[in-house]
């Protein structure tokens, strides 16, 4: 299936590809493993996705700390539940699986917590990587090359975590 917009570009970590429709993004890709989804369609870039790529640009080169693309977040109603609860984390702010678990009201989900965490289509912009364990270690990421690319990502925004 052929995706309405694409557009790709190159940041600090890695490729990104962006796949969105006449109004919003859709999805954000980080490669792995020298891949990104639709690597086999040429870029149809549209107004949004090129704002998208200009605002992660200046967020990879820490001017900017907050994102106004127009997003749509495609998933059950406790996955949408779980990711509106990461739109309301900032730049530099982290939280905890089961902080997010009680933010929801599901306490003691967190595994179901971070599988939604996981499923989010619109990474870095809906700051999943700012999720951590309850004790602040890094239990996963499931963007471009995993925990390195959470470790670069917790680094820029100057969030601590435990070893």
């Amino acid at each position: 299936m052929t995706t309405p917009y694409l557009l790709r570009f190159d940041s600090p970590i890695g490729r990104i590809e962006l796949v969105g429709d006449d109004a919003h993004l859709i999805s954000l890709s980080i490669e792995r493993e020298g891949a990104l989804p639709h690597d086999d369609e040429p870029d149809r870039p549209n107004a949004v996705l090129e704002s998208a790529r200009d605002q992660l640009a200046e967020y990879f080169a820490g001017a900017r700390t907050e994102f106004d693309i127009p997003v749509r977040l495609d998933g059950t109603p406790f996955q949408q539940a779980v990711w509106a609860e990461l739109v309301r984390l900032g730049w530099g702010e982290a939280t905890s699986y089961g902080a997010l678990a009680a933010a929801v009201g599901r306490p003691g989900s967190a595994r179901a917590i971070g599988g939604a965490v996981g499923a989010n289509p619109v990474p870095i912009i809906v700051g999943c990587h700012r999720v951590l364990a309850s004790d602040g270690r890094i239990t996963g990421y499931s963007g471009g090359d995993g925990i390195p690319t959470k470790l670069w990502l917790l680094a820029h925004e100057q969030i601590g975590f435990a070893a």
